[in-house]
């Protein structure tokens, strides 16, 4: 079924909210074609969203080249980036975030010289993205972009964004929930790394799959909306739909 055909999201029964490498690209071989295989069988009643701190490129080529199903809409660039289904024409929710971008200059000056920060060339969005080699150097870095009207993000031991202030995947993911209609309360968000935390902030039902860095299982413990699952990656994603018990019977049943 093509995505354009489909029901509006907010008529779906269930909206899955997927980070990308780690989580949706993540787990056992089995356990992706088993989630893959019931999105493709269920796609009408499914509303499909990449939320990945990857470029719109690649998570528009993983459809594309069919290596995942396509999705509705992706959140990119660490929540900075939205962008439609088929043609990937930007969202209205864009508007917002280029509202909150302070420009990337002053923060590249900032951070210029600084042997700890490689800078990522390859991504888009609102957002400057570096590979840090000292945390302690890394969270000095991020307190001062916090202080020039920055938000910092440390992630996975390796990643530094600076972001728009007060915007992050959740509060995008919110933003485009809000705007397409659709019932929180059928939404499940899924993530494995520290990026993904503001999802789990924003009281929506969530997953965080069994390969978790350690930093976002202990930062989730006490959040009674999130799930920590046993299987790794995508066997954590329906792992946490039967536990929530998001899908109707009769399609966890063909599931």
């Amino acid at each position: 079924m093509r995505v354009e055909q489909m029901k509006p999201l907010r008529e779906r029964a269930l909206l899955l909210a997927v980070d990308l490498d780690g989580t949706f690209l993540g787990g056992a071989d089995h356990d992706r074609r088993s989630l893959y295989d019931m999105i493709t069988r269920c796609r009408d009643d499914i509303a499909l969203l990449f939320v990945t701190g990857r470029d719109i490129a690649f998570a528009a080529g993983l459809a594309e080249r069919g290596e995942a199903p396509a999705p509705d809409i992706i959140i990119g660039d660490v929540g900075t980036s939205v962008v439609v289904a088929p043609h990937w024409t930007p969202h209205p929710v864009e508007s917002w975030i280029d509202a909150r971008w302070p420009g990337r200059e002053r923060a590249e000056r900032l951070l210029a010289g600084r042997p700890e920060l490689a800078l990522q060339r390859v991504f888009g969005g609102r957002r400057l993205s570096y590979f840090f080699s000292n945390e302690d150097k890394a969270a000095q870095a991020c307190a001062d972009v916090e202080a020039e009207g920055y938000a910092g993000l440390l992630s996975a031991n390796v990643f530094f964004d600076v972001l728009p202030p007060g915007v992050n995947k959740g509060r995008t993911l919110l933003r485009v929930i809000e705007h397409e209609g659709f019932d929180p309360a059928r939404a499940l968000c899924a993530g494995d790394t520290m990026n993904d935390y503001s999802l789990f902030e924003t009281g929506l039902r969530g997953v965080a799959v069994g390969n978790s860095e350690l930093r976002l299982r202990e930062a989730v413990k006490d959040i009674d909306s999130v799930y920590c699952a046993r299987r790794e990656g995508a066997g954590g994603i329906v792992e946490a739909i039967l536990h929530f018990n998001l899908l109707p019977d009769a399609i966890v049943e063909a599931s």
